[in-house]
């Protein structure tokens, strides 16, 4: 019975160190796969943040894209906080059962140190001896289980002393590996944490900038649908003038220069990439903004050419547009904008390719560049047409 209570524990003491051993590696081994995963969620985050800034210039996409970021980065935070509590929690259990195997090694090596001055006091002792002097049958079974139990239990206390030793050093291994991942784990929520408040920052600036942009969209919308007006009105006033002077006698119809026939026919007025096209096209708030013809970017100074023969209807100043010019080409008009110089005078009949004034636009919000618009007028009516149905292919 001694002996099955002494193996019981011996292999009590020897398991249960490992299955400690086991499930600490377990959950470091879980724990890094759930950061692992929030992680991989975030960084799709910045590659889609990245491709959102590169390709749309969406303020508000980018705002939200930062919102998800910070909810990845606060799950992580949090996450590395429950990890860093699970293993306080595992550290304090280690501690303490190494605490306590400690007190069982003293307690048992104490014993062991008893013993061994008992044996040396006694002298040493010969089972034959004992055996031999045994009175009768009885008295030599008696003799034989007390020396066997005796041996018994002193292999054990052996054994479960160094199985105690081993306990200790495999609970150091275990403190240590714990203590180095509270140590990483602590550096990362650091880390983390500093991300965080970066995001926060960011997310604060962009939400300024949004804001900003907003109010600079708004006011680009009012100025367009205001100098569109005025396009409109002065097309009007020029039209109504051309007519009573055409009727009075005091000045001949122009020659149609440009028709239907010219469509995907006319030269480009300067060379340069189209930097907006005619239409709606996409801020970086989301809003639409409304083109009626098409920028072309040039450096300022660049000669602006016109399209066809014509007599320039107009020179000088409309809104935003800055120096412009336009040329009436019979029934449809051609108007050079974003100027930094005009090179010609009311009424002025010029040829194609003959320069009107030098590219600008500095101070617009495309930077410098040219707008191009082509209109026709029916009657009372006018139209913007999309300049690339006009203009060569390139």
């Amino acid at each position: 019975m001694v002996w099955r209570v002494l193996v019981l524990a011996i292999a009590t003491l020897s398991l249960a160190p490992r299955a400690g051993a086991a499930q600490v590696e377990r959950q470091i081994r879980d724990h890094q796969s759930r950061l692992d995963s929030i992680r991989l969620e975030r960084e799709r985050l910045q590659a889609e943040l990245t491709a959102l800034r590169g390709r749309l210039r969406n303020i508000s996409s980018e705002l939200t894209n930062i919102e998800r970021q910070k909810i990845a980065t606060n799950r992580l935070v949090n996450e590395l906080d429950r990890q860093m509590l699970s293993l306080t929690t595992q550290l304090d259990t280690i501690t303490m059962d190494l605490i306590l195997a400690q007190d069982a090694l003293a307690e048992k090596r104490a014993i062991r140190e008893r013993r061994v001055v008992e044996i040396y006091k006694r002298g040493p002792l010969w089972a034959f001896q004992v055996l031999l002097s045994a009175e009768s049958f009885s008295d030599l079974l008696s003799r034989y289980k007390y020396l066997y139990l005796v041996s018994r239990q002193d292999q054990a206390l052996v054994t479960e002393v160094e199985d105690l030793r081993n306990r200790i050093s495999r609970e150091r291994r275990q403190l240590a590996t714990a203590q180095e991942a509270l140590e990483q784990s602590r550096s990362q929520r650091s880390r983390e944490w500093q991300r965080y408040v970066q995001l926060e920052r960011e997310r604060q600036r962009s939400l300024r900038q949004t804001q900003t942009t907003r109010e600079q969209t708004s006011e680009r919308l009012t100025e367009l649908e205001r100098d569109e007006q005025r396009v409109t009105s002065l097309l009007a006033d020029l039209e109504r003038r051309r007519r009573a002077d055409i009727a009075a006698g005091r000045i001949a119809a122009v020659v149609p220069t440009i028709t239907e026939e010219s469509r995907g026919a006319l030269p480009w007025p300067v060379d340069g990439p189209v930097i907006y096209r005619y239409g709606l096209a996409q801020g970086p708030t989301g809003t639409q903004i409304p083109y009626q013809g098409i920028g072309i970017r040039a450096p300022v100074g660049t000669p602006v050419r016109a399209v066809a023969t014509g007599r320039v209807e107009h020179v000088g100043s409309i809104g935003t547009y800055g120096p412009s010019v336009m040329v009436n080409h019979g029934e449809f008009y051609t108007l050079y904008m974003y100027l930094s110089q005009i090179n010609v005078t009311g009424l002025q009949y010029i040829d194609g390719g003959s320069v009107v004034g030098l590219s600008g636009g500095v101070g617009s919000n495309e930077g410098p560049h040219i707008e191009f618009q082509i209109r026709q007028l029916r009657g009372t009516e006018q139209i913007a047409l999309d300049p690339l149905n006009w203009l060569l292919r390139r």
